[in-house]
């Protein structure tokens, strides 16, 4: 496979090869229709059949190498030279620390490749997103480049780390995030930092720059009109929200989650609102209380990984909890069924975790509603073991908090005490 066709073989490098194409070149391919875009490279595990365009309106589209009559190549597209130099700071408007740390926020295409890269030094950004420049002066930092899936508690803590030594410089900061593991990173942030001076909102894109669709501009603005509004001090996500593009949710760290794969609107508060809402530029909402209103900030950013998130359901094997007892694990979050339950094939197990001072918590498979243990015999019967009840906080909370109280050698009440808005007790 040669470089210059990155991920093509067989016939469909054949076929390229033949035009003398590489990746990134501009060209036209007729067959029942004409095709004009960027030729874009393919992934390893690709068929052989289909060459890849990005069109002009930013989308792509696969053209069968057996429908191709000709292909015309037009001068090779270069990236474009980025030859707006960065703005002058306003002294009247706020200063924003914008932190990636490898989302698609304000990225470009590289026209070189056809890949998305993201570009987020000053220059770029007010090429890329010049109306935040209208909104605040913007000091951009990438402190990571990792897909969500990659992101692990150790990046966490660095994220958390780097805020708490430079963010109080700021009246606010933004974090660029990827979408899948945001609100585990949101939930450790509203915990390892409660009190921080400035607000923190995570944000990010369901849909790369480069689509016609992307919600990634939206987003971002969106962050940035929140804390120039002076928002309440506190972590927060703001993503898209409704069918429109005029409107982004501002929601607690530790309240939300994504609830779709690929929806723009993926993000929603769980047994309740969104604090805050961005419609048309404005901002619109007041949280009723704030939660970190007599806290001082006293940073605690560690954690540790002994903790285990177990989701119960029909046949479970009970082997599992077994294998945990011994092991470095020293809590386990149960994802039970309906109001916290579990089958009683698990009770000897758990009452051997508890023998053996292992913390066990209960949250509900439910997305909606709160754990309530004691209207069946089965809640009873766990609540008797010594199972916690953890009220409505989501299950993936649940476990980062935990890994959170560990870390920090807190007391494990901590659990079930509302600290961060993540339960309505």
């Amino acid at each position: 496979m040669s470089s210059r066709l990155l991920g093509y073989r067989g016939q469909a490098a054949k076929l390229l090869q033949r035009f003398n194409l590489s990746v990134g070149d501009y060209i036209t391919i007729k067959s029942d229709l004409s095709h004009t875009g960027v030729l874009m490279p393919r992934y390893h595990y690709s068929d052989d059949a289909h060459i890849i365009l990005k069109l002009d309106n930013g989308y792509n589209v696969g053209i069968s190498i057996q429908n191709v009559d000709t292909i015309t190549r037009h001068d090779v597209m270069v990236s474009p030279e980025n030859d707006v130099p960065p703005p002058q700071a306003d002294a009247g408007l706020p200063n924003i620390l914008l932190l990636s740390t490898g989302g698609t926020i304000a990225s470009r295409v590289d026209y070189r490749t056809g890949a998305v890269t993201p570009t987020l030094d000053a220059a770029d950004l007010s090429q890329s997103v010049p109306e935040l420049y209208g909104m605040a002066n913007i000091h951009p930092q990438e402190i990571l480049s990792e897909y969500s899936e990659n992101i692990t508690p150790e990046h966490w803590l660095k994220i958390a780390t780097h805020i708490h030594n430079t963010g109080s410089r700021y009246d606010g900061i933004v974090v660029a995030h990827g979408t899948d593991t945001m609100h585990y990173t949101s939930t450790f942030l509203s915990f390892a930092l409660a009190g921080f001076p400035v607000p923190i909102i995570l944000t990010g894109s369901q849909r790369s720059s480069d689509r016609a669709s992307s919600d990634a501009t939206l987003n971002l603005i969106g962050a940035v009109l929140a804390i120039s509004h002076s928002i309440q001090r506190g972590v927060y996500i703001a993503m898209h929200s409704g069918t429109s593009d005029d409107t982004v949710s501002i929601h607690a760290g530790t309240r939300v989650r994504k609830n779709h794969t690929s929806s723009r609107s993926a993000f929603r508060t769980i047994g309740g609102e969104p604090l805050y809402m961005i419609k048309e530029g404005r901002l619109h909402g007041q949280p009723r209380h704030d939660y970190y209103h007599d806290i001082s900030y006293t940073p605690r950013i560690n954690q540790v990984r002994d903790a285990s998130l177990i989701k119960y359901h029909p046949g479970f094997d009970v082997s599992i909890l077994e294998n945990l007892i011994g092991s470095s694990c020293r809590a386990v979050i149960f994802e039970g069924t309906g109001l916290g339950h579990v089958g009683r094939e698990a009770y000897d197990v758990i009452k051997k975790m508890r023998q053996n001072r292992m913390f066990v918590g209960m949250t509900s498979q439910c997305i909606d509603g709160r754990v309530g243990m004691n209207v069946y015999e089965s809640g009873r019967d766990l609540l008797q073991m010594g199972v916690v009840p953890l009220h409505d906080m989501l299950s993936e909370v649940a476990l980062v908090k935990m890994m959170w109280v560990l870390g920090n050698e807190l007391s494990w009440d901590v659990m079930s005490r509302p600290m961060a808005s993540e339960m309505a007790v």
